[in-house]
């Protein structure tokens, strides 16, 4: 069963397609500067023989249909488009599926219907979302095509998690509350976790942290999320590349005040030039730790703040927990950063976390315990692969009682 999943954004178009037999890449690529001069995609296939092969092309395409087009060319190209042909369904990623959808859902134009709702609900990713989706449609108007939410995994967080402490008619009327986001890669990592542990997913408790540029803590109980950092908006929670995380509201009147600022600029300045960006200038965590070797101040004041969020969220969700059975570091910065992960473990002896000086800096890409003996919870680290686990709940929706 070949899988194609679509990841649709405002300037960008990432795809992967999946042997879901064999889980295996068959191709994937990234067009981006959709819209814009000197556009680029990259491509990589597997050959007969079994190599990976890649390409980088100059591309100028205006929109999505011809992003998609320049896609198909390319496909041809290397000899893959048979594989497309062969496609069971196409899983799309979609960033908020408000209340209305709690699990993947196999797309009709109801479903866009309610989806063109929930845009206004994050107007910065839904309608790129939505593009990517009509687009394939056309292309693609015989294949079934599935929509996968990455707040579906957290609709399971209960009423008292999820509201705010505002008046309920905000909620009732606009639907504020916690959502939460990265859900498919909490789901991924969990899943993985739990089979590294030997154990039912259902049976483990556990707190997952996705540290990339966007990054999140999920507290998971017996297989279900309970609680998770980001709120209404991916703007909440931990620090990231270029978003602030946790904040004090009223500094965003006050900001206003004393810069002049409009709404919409004080907007951008919370999700795109704050976070570790706003702390020191970048957001690349390579150049922030080669920074903070060379006694960088603000490149240290970023790591330090980075890592002190991580760990209260660590504490928090383990008293909501009560009982820990793993902590699962993932993504980019999680997977790859020794130092960020002890750093984050630091002091937390008490709660039964210790790392493993040696095991923490082994790198590879199976998943791995680096605690230390004395610890009584498993340390993991845990490679993600949201685009895999969109392609698993896709063959689940198609095909729910088949093999793959």
């Amino acid at each position: 069963m070949n899988i194609l999943v679509i990841n649709s954004g405002s300037s960008s178009l990432k795809y992967e397609l999946f042997d879901m037999a064999r889980r295996e890449v068959l191709t994937s690529g990234l067009v981006e500067r959709i819209g814009e001069p000197h556009g680029m995609l990259h491509h990589r296939w597997r050959t007969e023989n079994g190599v990976t092969d890649h390409l980088d092309r100059k591309v100028d395409v205006a929109d999505h249909r011809e992003a998609l087009s320049a896609v198909s060319e390319v496909l041809r190209g290397t000899g893959t488009f048979e594989e497309v042909r062969r496609l069971r369904a196409i899983g799309h990623r979609v960033v908020h599926g408000g209340e209305s959808f709690q699990a993947p859902t196999l797309i009709d134009q109801s479903v866009i219907k309610t989806l063109r709702e929930v845009s206004r609900l994050a107007p910065l990713h839904n309608p790129a979302n939505l593009l990517g989706i009509e687009v394939c449609l056309d292309a693609f108007p015989n294949v079934p095509q599935v929509a996968v939410f990455d707040t579906a995994f957290h609709q399971s967080i209960p009423a008292h998690a999820y509201h705010y402490a505002l008046p309920h008619q905000l909620y009732t009327e606009h639907q504020v509350r916690r959502y939460g986001f990265h859900g498919t890669s909490h789901a991924f990592v969990a899943k993985r976790a739990a089979e590294y542990l030997g154990r039912p997913l259902n049976q483990v408790n556990m707190i997952t942290l996705h540290l990339g540029n966007g990054a999140s803590a999920a507290a998971i109980a017996r297989g279900r999320s309970i609680d998770t950092s980001m709120g209404m908006t991916p703007l909440e929670g931990l620090v990231m590349g270029t978003r602030c995380g946790d904040i004090d509201p009223a500094l965003v009147f006050y900001i206003g005040q004393v810069t002049g600022k409009t709404p919409r600029e004080i907007e951008t300045l919370l999700n795109r030039e704050s976070g570790l960006k706003g702390l020191c200038g970048v957001n690349d965590m390579r150049e922030i730790l080669r920074r903070s070797e060379n006694n960088d101040a603000q490149a240290s004041l970023a790591l330090d703040v980075y890592c002190y969020r991580i760990k209260k969220y660590i504490g928090a969700y383990l008293a909501v927990l009560g009982h820990l059975d793993a902590l699962v570091f993932t993504a980019g910065i999680g997977e790859n950063s020794p130092l960020v992960r002890r750093r984050t473990c630091e002091g937390l002896q008490p709660l039964g976390i210790a790392l493993d000086a040696q095991r923490n800096e082994q790198t590879t890409g199976a998943a791995r315990e680096i605690q230390s003996k004395e610890s009584t919870v498993p340390v993991l680290v845990v490679h993600t692969d949201e685009e895999l686990e969109i392609a698993e709940q896709v063959r689940d929706v198609v095909a729910p009682a088949s093999t793959p």
